[in-house]
């Protein structure tokens, strides 16, 4: 059997474990309190607990998060180079720069475009630390416009 094949064929404890921990951080990326998270469970599987369900009703939660706009993490590692360790004089920038990504909830594809655009490069990895730290004031002051924003409508 191939390695991808094996990749995908494990026992059932382990798929079990997997789609369990995938409808967790699904939650967590769709910022959902307990009670909406109780709820949707309802509505979807007609259980409260994600413990309970089977394989098809894991499957259904992880469809109605995808429907609803959670994105696993390793689809955007990879395409932007994130899965490989940085350099240590790049180490923090991206580091800052992921952190505000996340905050914004915006894909590292974000910052690789805008490296493209102000330094004709296509991956924020590839870029000088100078280089970098002006893609970290770019995300810095769109996270203060977004701020303001938010601020101007709580008044």
């Amino acid at each position: 059997m191939s390695n991808a094949m094996q990749k995908h064929n494990f026992d059932p404890g382990e798929r079990r474990r997997r789609d369990l921990a995938m409808i967790h951080l699904a939650k967590k990326q769709l910022d959902l309190n307990e009670d909406e998270y109780r709820s949707c469970l309802r509505n979807v599987t007609g259980f409260e607990s994600a413990a309970l369900l089977d394989d098809d009703g894991r499957r259904k939660m992880i469809s109605w998060f995808r429907i609803n706009g959670f994105r696993s993490s390793n689809s955007y590692a990879k395409p932007s180079g994130m899965h490989v360790s940085a350099s240590v004089d790049r180490a923090p920038l991206l580091s800052k720069i992921g952190a505000i990504l996340t905050e914004l909830r915006l894909p590292w594809a974000y910052a690789d475009g805008i490296a493209r655009q102000m330094f004709k490069v296509r991956l924020v990895r590839w870029i000088y630390p100078d280089q970098l730290k002006a893609v970290l004031v770019a995300l810095i002051k769109l996270q203060e416009k977004n701020q303001q924003k938010e601020a101007h409508f709580e008044r």
